[in-house]
């Protein structure tokens, strides 16, 4: 019989296997202090989050409809796409980029912006995934995270969090710029578990995590990947018949058992190669090809590129 504490452990262990490819950076964390009217627009690039500290804003990512978020809130918006955030859907919009040099306290790492009417002040701030594409990773995100507020206000954790960052933020003291993106990686990170515990309806490893039958495999594949599974014995793992799995691990994954295993052994073998810790012969072997142009194929079509390029990727990177 599965715990509710097993399956909290095997959604951390998941994810956190996940993350750790993946490898946060955060960047710069600012204050943002915005005159009704006033719209900004970032171009694609980092990724970002806003947290309202007072006031209210609309939030519109590309291509995807606005939200509305008010004082307590927080956006995440993992894909680096681009977005716009403004008073109302439709206030004039300006390019963040013309606006900053104007109006941008460096020494406090304050933005003021717009007109003279009511204010909202949003803490904000930008990171960066220097890991691999990670496709299937990133493919289970949606380009906007919310985390309302409660009854209660902001969550205990995002208000203490975003209370740092911004005193680390405004007042520097040897040893901030690394406080300042540790405390982004954790903001984002508990964003990310506090979503992935929350969100139903999701397709991909997130999606899998919210079975319990599923997440136990797909615990089991994360914490050995190059072990030699097949169906059946991922269906062991599920107790399940072997029909009946692969058709519920499709439905939740949004793709079979044995593929989905295929490119997570890509991803950490592209990550290997990456740091130099695996030749491309060593890596075909691990990931179960027969040969290296077997490997590179597949190594290509996953990622765009040759895994003979991956390390050079890395040092230009």
């Amino acid at each position: 019989m599965t715990t509710d504490f097993g399956m909290s452990a095997a959604r951390t262990d998941v994810l956190s296997q996940v993350l750790t490819l993946i490898r946060l950076r955060g960047d710069l964390v600012y204050t943002t202090r915005l005159g009704q009217p006033w719209g900004l627009r970032f171009p694609p690039g980092p990724a970002h989050f806003h947290y309202v500290e007072t006031g209210a804003a609309w939030v519109t990512p590309a291509d995807a409809p606005p939200m509305r978020i008010e004082a307590g809130d927080l956006v995440l918006l993992p894909l680096g796409k681009g977005h716009v955030i403004a008073d109302a859907p439709d206030s004039p919009v300006e390019d963040v980029d013309a606006v900053a040099p104007g109006h941008f306290d460096r020494d406090r790492l304050v933005l003021s912006h717009g007109g003279n009417g009511p204010a909202s002040q949003l803490v904000s701030g930008f990171f960066s995934f220097e890991g691999s594409p990670l496709p299937a990773v990133m493919s289970a995100l949606p380009p906007l995270i919310h985390i309302p507020k409660g009854d209660a206000g902001a969550p205990a954790w995002l208000a203490a969090i975003s209370h740092f960052l911004v005193d680390e933020a405004q007042k520097p003291d040897p040893g901030s710029s690394l406080m300042i993106s540790r405390l982004i990686d954790l903001l984002v990170i508990r964003t990310l578990r506090s979503w992935a515990g929350s969100e139903a309806n999701r397709v991909g490893w997130l999606g899998g995590l919210a079975e319990e039958r599923i997440g136990r495999v797909l615990a089991a594949m994360h914490a050995d990947p190059f072990k030699r599974w097949t169906v059946e014995t991922l269906a062991e793992v599920a107790s399940m018949s072997r029909s009946i799995f692969a058709e519920r691990f499709t439905a939740a994954v949004g793709e079979s058992p044995l593929r989905y295993l295929s490119r997570w052994r890509l991803t950490i073998a592209a990550d290997m190669l990456r740091s130099g810790g695996l030749k491309v012969t060593e890596a075909a072997y691990k990931t179960g090809y027969s040969s290296d142009a077997a490997f590179s194929r597949a190594f290509k079509s996953h990622f765009g590129y040759a895994p003979s390029e991956a390390k050079a990727l890395q040092t230009a990177v």
